[in-house]
């Protein structure tokens, strides 16, 4: 196995796609718009690629977040709203904020978990700032480390009882980028003390699956690298300072942020002490480069990654019934 998540192409497995990802045998696969289309086709798709590698509980990823963020649309599944609105219903009613992120994040893994998609790439814990991007903004849950961990949990076990396991992105904090990281390198020159604020949520539940790095460079932990590519921020502040021993994926290895080709940003992650590689966009020449430069998984990071998806519930439950709860709440604000 090959510590890396790859991207499809379109909506079934290309004969060219099946006899690569036979061979290089990736950790895993991710979904997008272009690989969706409905119901049917999306559980073929899923199930090809179970059959293929071998595996029932293979990850499957897919970033359905809600709002701008969300993969799978209508009218074929439901809209589900971004962080912000839970935030907006926390300010007045803390508990009802809570349940109702727990309600939809539950709402959500049913969807996925109904056509074989086992990995949502959700909760955010950025701790939104004044200058914060509106590429985070527009979809974190709050300003508050105490009410993004709050909110942040209920997620996660909402998506694990639904079915699905979830992912807590983007650590160590992309709530002081004042730039897209899809198109540029943020550097954040905020104190080591400052950033404590940052980490909060993420030491609060460390205790998650898995997680997503960053592509930011902190210039208090290492003013060179962005967090992504930098053993500094990896081991001493990721696994070190929040505690987080889960299975650790890079952001998209195809943003601007990084720079060099796509084999040499995934060697330089899964060196820097990332567990695998994200690369979405299912371009073979450069999926090929890249499974030449990696080695196989470590064990480790192998045994991160069967312990992370042992962590799915059942998944069994009334979707319109959650989806009346939450918006009945939601109401409420």
């Amino acid at each position: 196995m090959k510590p890396v998540i790859f991207g499809l192409a379109g909506p079934a497995l290309t004969d060219d796609e099946r006899a690569f990802f036979r061979e290089a045998a990736p950790a895993g696969y991710i979904l997008f718009k272009r690989n969706i289309e409905n119901r049917a086709q999306v559980r073929a798709l899923t199930d090809s690629l179970r059959d293929l590698a071998g595996r029932d509980d293979l990850a499957i990823l897919i970033d359905q977040e809600g709002g701008r963020v969300a993969r799978m649309q209508p009218p074929e599944w439901p809209a589900f709203p971004a962080g912000p609105a839970f935030d907006k219903l926390y300010e007045i009613a803390p508990v009802s904020g809570i349940e109702a992120a727990r309600a939809n994040a539950r709402a959500i893994a049913l969807t996925l978990a109904e056509v074989g998609i086992a990995v949502d790439c959700l909760p955010l814990l950025d701790v939104a700032h004044a200058d914060t991007t509106d590429a985070i903004a527009s979809r974190v849950l709050g300003h508050e480390p105490m009410r993004v961990a709050a909110m942040g949990r209920a997620t996660l076990e909402g998506l694990r009882d639904g079915g699905v396991v979830g992912i807590v992105k983007h650590m160590p904090g992309h709530g002081r980028a004042k730039v897209d990281s899809h198109f540029d390198l943020p550097v954040v020159e905020a104190s080591a003390e400052e950033l404590e604020t940052d980490l909060a949520p993420f030491r609060t539940l460390a205790w998650a699956p898995m997680a997503m790095t960053s592509h930011i460079v902190y210039t208090a932990w290492d003013a060179e690298r962005p967090a992504t590519l930098s053993p500094i921020v990896i081991e001493e502040v990721i696994r070190g300072r929040i505690g987080f021993d889960g299975l650790l994926m890079t952001d998209d290895i195809d943003m601007k942020a990084l720079s060099g080709s796509a084999g040499e940003k995934a060697a330089a992650a899964v060196a820097a002490g990332c567990d695998v590689a994200l690369d979405c966009w299912g371009r073979m020449d450069e999926m090929v480069e890249i499974a030449e430069r990696l080695g196989d998984i470590s064990d480790r990071s192998r045994a991160r990654l069967d312990a992370a998806m042992a962590t799915r519930g059942a998944g069994v439950d009334d979707l319109e019934a959650l989806i009346a709860q939450r918006d009945a709440l939601l109401a409420l604000a």
